[in-house]
C-alpha cells in the first residue's frame, strides 16, 4: 500500500481552486509501518496507548538491518519541509538506535536517533525541492540496535511544526490520514474475543465450536501471546488434575510440547500450527494485526469495539452480543468503564498474610527473554556504553536467558511505560552480553546472540473485578464454590526483585527472585470469569478477577487457557437463553456446571461441531 497523503485545507474550500496566489497547506504524512517493504524492520504496536500510533524499528542484535522501504506520493512539485518522528531510546548520555532517511537517493537531514532525549518527537531534516510527484523513500539503519521511526511528514508549510502531544497529534493524523473517517464494518458476532493469547484463542475455538458466530481480534501477527515465537514462554499449569474432564481439550490442541523459555528455535511455538486450527473452524473469523482501542458502550452493555490495523493503520469497527476480555491488559474493560484493580491490596482490605502491609502500585514484571548459539568461529559485539554497565564483580553469566529476567516491579507501570520497560530489558541483555563477550572469551567467543524478544512478556497488570474476587484462602484453602469451574494448581508464584541485582541495580532491577507456595488443585469460581458492573463483559487470562497474591497462581497459561473454554460454554447458554454471564450464573449455572463434568453435551452441538 502506497504511503497515503492529504490536504489539510487552512483557508475557505474555495481556496484550493482559486488562481491567486493564496493556496491550503498540503501536508504528506508517512506513518513508518506502512512502508511497502519493510526490509528487517519490525513492527512494535506495545506503546499504542502512549503515542497512539505503532512504529517501525530496526531490531538486530547489534547488525544493522535490511533497508525499509516505500513510495511516496506528492501532491505537486515544489519546496517541503521534511520532519521526522523519532526519540533516542537509550541516551546514556547519546544512545545507539541511529538511522538515516533518502528520499530519491538524497539524504534528508542528518543522523536520527541519538538525540539524548528520550521523549518521542519531531525532528526538523530541513527543506527539499521535490521534482517528480512520485519518489521513493528509504530508510537505513545504521547500528542494529533499536532504531525506531513513527511518522515522516513533508509539508510545503515551510513554517509549519507539527503537534506533539498526544490529543493535537492523534487529530492532526487523523485529518491528514482520514482515520478519523468512518471505519469499515468488521461485521456482527455472537461473541467478539479480543486478544489471541491462549485464553483468547480457547475461548473464541471453544464459543465457534458450540454454534457462535465468533469474531478473535488479536494485535500481533501472531496467535498464542506469551506462548508465541515472538515471547517464547512455555505452558504451566496442569490439566490432567481437574474436576472436570470437558475441561484442557482445547489446550491440549493447542500445546506445541515443552521447548521451555527463550527457546532460540522459533518452530518449538507452533506458531502456524494455531492458527491454522483457528483457520480451520467455520463459525471463527480471525482478525490479526488489528489493536482494539475503542469501544462502544449504551448504558452498562458494550455495543462494539473499534480496532485498528497496526501496519495499514486501516480501522475496523466489531458489533457483538457478547465481548470477552483476554487482552492481559484488561484493554477493553478499562475502556468501557469495568471496575478494575491494579497493584497490591493491602493485608487489612484481603486478610491475606501473603499481602502487603499497604496497598501499593507494585505488579510483577515483564521480561523480553533472549538465546545464543554456539558458532564455528569466533565474533565479536559492539562496545555498548549507552547500556548497563557490567563488572568482574556482577554480571549473569548465562548463555540463554530465562524466566528471572525481568523488569517493572512497581518502578514501572506495566502498561503506559511498557515500551520503557523493554528497553531497560534490551539495556541490560545487551550490556551483560557485551561483558561476556569481551571478558570472558574462553566461554564467549564462539557464541552469537541468536535471538532477542522485541515484544515484551507480561504478567501482570490490571485485573476486571467479577461479581466474586478469588483470594489466598480461597486457594490454599481449597474452597469448592458451586460454580468452581477451572481447576488450578500452579503455585503462588510472586515474583520480587533479586537481592543480589537490587544490591548493584537499585532501583532498576532487572532480575528476579521468587519463593514458590504450593497449593492443593482447586477451583476458580465462574463468576470472576465476567465483570461485576459490565453486563455482557467476559475475562479469561491473567486480568480475571482475583487478588494480586491469588493471581500469583492463576495466570499460567494452560489455567489460562481453561478459562477460555469456560467462557465459550458460558457464552453459548448466554445465547441460548438470551441472558447476560450474570445471568448464566444466577438462573442457568446446573446447566453449565453439567457441561463442564461431560455430563450433557450441549443441546442441538454435536462434539464436532463447527469443526466440518
Amino acid at each position: 500500500m502506497k504511503a497515503r497523503w492529504n490536504c489539510l485545507v487552512t483557508g475557505l474550500l474555495l481556496m484550493i481552486f482559486s488562481t491567486s496566489a493564496a493556496y491550503a497547506q498540503r501536508h504528506v504524512y508517512v506513518e513508518a509501518e506502512s512502508f511497502e517493504n519493510k526490509g528487517g524492520w519490525v513492527t512494535d504496536q506495545q506503546s499504542f496507548v502512549v503515542i497512539g500510533s505503532s512504529y517501525l524499528m530496526a531490531h538486530g542484535m547489534g547488525r544493522p538491518v535490511k533497508d525499509a522501504a516505500t513510495t511516496v506520493q506528492f501532491p505537486g512539485p515544489g519546496k517541503y519541509r521534511v520532519w521526522v518522528r523519532t526519540k533516542d531510546w537509550a541516551p546514556y548520555p547519546k544512545g545507539p538506535g541511529k538511522f538515516t532517511l533518502h528520499l530519491g537517493g538524497q539524504q534528508l537531514g542528518n543522523v536520527f536517533g541519538e538525540s539524548g532525549s528520550d521523549e518521542w518527537k519531531w525532528y526538523d531534516a530541513g527543506v527539499i525541492d521535490v521534482k517528480e510527484t512520485s519518489a521513493k523513500l528509504v530508510m537505513k539503519d545504521l547500528t542494529g540496535f533499536n532504531g525506531r521511526c513513527d511518522a515522516i511528514l513533508f509539508t510545503d508549510a515551510l513554517k509549519f511544526t507539527p503537534p506533539n502531544t498526544l490529543a493535537a497529534l492523534t487529530a492532526f493524523r487523523n485529518n491528514v490520514l482520514h482515520t478519523s473517517s468512518t471505519p469499515a464494518e468488521g461485521g456482527h458476532f455472537d461473541l467478539v474475543v479480543i486478544g489471541g493469547g491462549i485464553a483468547g484463542t480457547c475461548a473464541a475455538i471453544n464459543a465457534s465450536r458450540l454454534g457462535l458466530k465468533t469474531a478473535l481480534i488479536q494485535d500481533r501477527p501472531v496467535l498464542g501471546g506469551n506462548n508465541s515465537s515472538e515471547v517464547r514462554v512455555h505452558l504451566k499449569g496442569d490439566i490432567d488434575k481437574n474436576h472436570y474432564p470437558k475441561l484442557g481439550r482445547i489446550v491440549r490442541e493447542m500445546d506445541n510440547g515443552d521447548p521451555g523459555n527463550g527457546n532460540p528455535d522459533a518452530s518449538e511455538y507452533g506458531d502456524a500450527r494455531k492458527i491454522a486450527i483457528v483457520k480451520a473452524e467455520r463459525n471463527l473469523t480471525l482478525f490479526l494485526n488489528t489493536h482494539v482501542h475503542k469501544v462502544e458502550r449504551e448504558k452498562d452493555r458494550i455495543t462494539a469495539v473499534i480496532g485498528r490495523n497496526i501496519n495499514t493503520n486501516e480501522e475496523t469497527r466489531f458489533t457483538g452480543t457478547y465481548f470477552s476480555d483476554c487482552t492481559g491488559d484488561g484493554t477493553v474493560g478499562y475502556l468501557a468503564g469495568a471496575d478494575f484493580r491494579m497493584g497490591r491490596e493491602s493485608k487489612a482490605e484481603t486478610g491475606e498474610s501473603l499481602a502487603a502491609e499497604k496497598a501499593d502500585s507494585f505488579t510483577l514484571g515483564t521480561s523480553n527473554l533472549w538465546a545464543s548459539l554456539e558458532k564455528d568461529t569466533v565474533s565479536s559485539f559492539p562496545e555498548t556504553p549507552w547500556a548497563l554497565q557490567f563488572s568482574d564483580e556482577y554480571h549473569i553469566d548465562q548463555d540463554r536467558s530465562d524466566w528471572e529476567w525481568e523488569t517493572g516491579f512497581g518502578n514501572f507501570n506495566t502498561i503506559t511505560d511498557a515500551e520503557k520497560i523493554r528497553d531497560h530489558n534490551l539495556r541490560a541483555i545487551y550490556g551483560n552480553w557485551s561483558y561476556l563477550k569481551k571478558s570472558k572469551p574462553e566461554k564467549y567467543a564462539k557464541r552469537e546472540l541468536a535471538w532477542v524478544a522485541y515484544i515484551g512478556g507480561k504478567r501482570e497488570s490490571r485485573r476486571i473485578m467479577g461479581d466474586h474476587v478469588l483470594t489466598q484462602m480461597d486457594i490454599q484453602e481449597g474452597k469448592r464454590y458451586p460454580d468452581g469451574s477451572v481447576t488450578a494448581t500452579w503455585t503462588i508464584d510472586l515474583h520480587f526483585p533479586n537481592e543480589k541485582n537490587s544490591k548493584y541495580f537499585e532501583g532498576q532491577e532487572f532480575f528476579a527472585s521468587t519463593k514458590h507456595i504450593r497449593v492443593a488443585p482447586y477451583t476458580i469460581p465462574y463468576r470472576c470469569l465476567y465483570s461485576r458492573n459490565i453486563s455482557n463483559l467476559f475475562m479469561a487470562g491473567r486480568n480475571i478477577s482475583t487478588t494480586h497474591v491469588a493471581f500469583g497462581s492463576t495466570r499460567v497459561m494452560r489455567t489460562c487457557g481453561m478459562m477460555g473454554e469456560v467462557v465459550g460454554f458460558a457464552a453459548y447458554l448466554g445465547k441460548k437463553y438470551k441472558t447476560t454471564p450474570r445471568g448464566v450464573y444466577q438462573q442457568h449455572l446446573r446447566e453449565l456446571m453439567g457441561i463442564l463434568n461431560d455430563d450433557a453435551t450441549p443441546q442441538g452441538v454435536s462434539n464436532e461441531a463447527g469443526r466440518q
